[in-house]
């Protein structure tokens, strides 16, 4: 209808997917690159969640895309499968024959033979199945029986599982408790920042053919608003705004045109505040946009303008005593959400901590005071912000803004700026405000599969575990014993004389910690892989 009228050689923002308008997000590309480390050598389960319309098509499409030649891919859709209708359909994917009315026994075998004369001819497999949330306890435990085939470095099918939030806690069952010990790679992927939206939109809207700034500023910001983000919902509104300006004869879309294509659309859509508490309910965070008010006007997903903010740099470069009305207005545009309950409660902070991981914690694991039975533990303590800049993980951070003490996630964490994360919302702020009001408290998460102290004399599993670990630290080959013998004790000196530990070759607390600092390569981080320098 309007495509002649702004220039447009195809409709921008249709839903239908098109290699074409594949925008890949900061957030798309830290998935892909979780996921790939996931599903590398040795990772059998990759598991990618995240809100209807965040985009989690996208990544899979993209990753699809990238694949080197030696990978064979399959791609399951809309999977409510019984566990013989999974079989049949991995079969039909792959083309592998099978006879009619086959057993559960007879497909399994052609798989796993198919897999083997993959594997003969240098190839890998990869299964990728999208809305995995609609997979029952019975299939998902075959899929982990399909993945018992391996050598003795890697699993002969690989398995990406592509779903909403309700997945993750369905992997959080006793039914389930194998197959998610297994997940090496796992990603929540976030609505689009405010600044990302704006990106977006231009993208798309460049692609087509039409003008950059084909909506203006207030139209975004309005847009960012209103969809939170999310990337369908983006489409469905711009699309509408564009339908408004071209009835009104307007060559470009106002913040007026884009509040009515808001309100049309939103209006058949589930309300977003209770899409955000039931992800909170199942474990989840969802980046919500913020809107804060300044005399200059109203900014979107951030607490303060950018004539603010680079006044406020400026100014302290020169004279600290200039920044203060920087300082007064990001503290007040803070203050509506520091005031709220949930910012001030450390608990909750720590729930989203574990969010921000990727998993479901329950109140006593967040309270960080009570014994873990790992393999994931919650400490609390006390350091410079220096030294969390070096560990580079998210962690709870204890702010003091005014008379009271809030909590928040440091999220992000760049040469400039900083990504909280306060009362359900990712607020962004000077990297030297975050200085100048965190306290030096902090909590923070740790993983590792040992959940006991180790040293000379014995025996078992964890030893065989602390065994490999080590070795792969050093970088050298693992004898797979599991015994503690001197040779492992020299080991664990070895290692903590490297980081600047106590020697005395037991490897206790702070060993184990130190081994997941050098070693989880999957667990979050403040840079989030994206070259940017803490």
């Amino acid at each position: 209808m309007y495509k002649d009228f702004f220039g447009f050689v195809e409709s921008p923002f249709s839903i239908v997917p098109n290699a074409r308008y594949l925008y890949l997000s900061q957030r798309h590309r830290e998935a892909i690159t979780h996921l790939q480390a996931g599903l590398g050598e040795g990772g059998g389960f990759a598991m990618l969640t995240g809100e209807v319309g965040t985009g989690k098509t996208t990544v899979s499409k993209a990753m699809l895309a990238s694949l080197p030649g030696e990978v064979r891919a399959g791609l399951l859709l809309n999977p409510t499968y019984s566990s013989s209708d999974l079989l049949e359909a991995i079969c039909d994917e792959f083309k592998i024959s099978y006879p009619a009315q086959a057993s559960l026994k007879t497909l399994s075998q052609a798989i796993s033979q198919y897999l083997v004369a993959n594997h003969g001819e240098g190839l890998q497999t990869l299964l990728v199945i999208d809305e995995a949330q609609h997979l029952s306890v019975q299939v998902l435990e075959q899929l982990r029986l399909l993945t018992n085939l391996e050598t003795d470095s890697q699993k002969l099918l690989k398995v990406l599982l592509i779903g909403q939030p309700e997945l993750q806690a369905n992997l959080q069952t006793t039914e389930l408790r194998q197959l998610a010990q297994r997940i090496t790679g796992r990603y929540h992927l976030l609505p689009l920042s405010a600044n990302e939206v704006l990106q977006y939109i231009q993208f798309r809207v460049e692609k087509a053919g039409g003008k950059s700034k084909l909506f203006s500023s207030a139209a975004v910001n309005a847009i960012a608003k209103h969809t939170q983000g999310v990337p369908r919902l983006i489409n469905l509104i711009c699309d509408k705004s564009l339908q408004y300006a071209y009835q009104s004869g307007e060559t470009s879309v106002t913040g007026k045109r884009a509040l009515m294509a808001c309100h049309d659309i939103m209006s058949f859509q589930a309300p977003m505040s209770n899409r955000a508490k039931s992800s909170v309910s199942a474990g989840y965070l969802l980046a919500l946009g913020a809107s804060l008010l300044f005399a200059g006007g109203v900014y979107l997903g951030a607490p303060y303008g950018l004539n603010e903010y680079h006044a406020y740099r400026a100014a302290s470069a020169v004279e600290p005593q200039a920044a203060q009305p920087a300082e007064i207005a990001v503290e007040t545009s803070l203050q509506p959400y520091l005031a709220q309950a949930q910012a001030q409660d450390k608990v909750i902070a720590t729930l989203e901590l574990y969010k921000v991981w990727g998993l479901k914690a329950s109140v006593m694991d967040a309270s960080c005071n009570t014994k873990s039975h790992g393999p994931y533990y919650c400490e609390q303590g006390r350091a410079s912000f220096e030294a969390v800049v070096k560990a580079n993980r998210p962690v709870v951070v204890t702010l003091a803004v005014g008379q009271g003490r809030s909590y928040a996630v440091l999220y992000r964490l760049t040469r400039d700026s900083a990504e909280l994360l306060i009362a359900q919302r990712r607020i962004q702020v000077p990297r030297q405000w975050l200085e100048q009001h965190w306290q030096g408290e902090y909590q923070y998460l740790w993983h590792s599969p040992i959940q006991q102290t180790l040293k000379l004399g014995l025996q078992g599993a964890g030893v065989a575990q602390l065994e490999r670990l080590v070795s792969s630290a050093l970088g050298e080959p693992s004898t797979g014993s599991d015994q503690f013998d001197e040779a492992l004790k020299q080991k664990v000196q070895a290692f903590q004389r490297w980081q600047g530990l106590g020697v005395d070759g037991i490897a206790g607390h702070n060993t184990l910690i130190q081994l997941d600092s050098v070693l989880n390569t999957k667990a979050p981080s403040l840079s989030a892989t994206l070259g940017v320098q803490p």
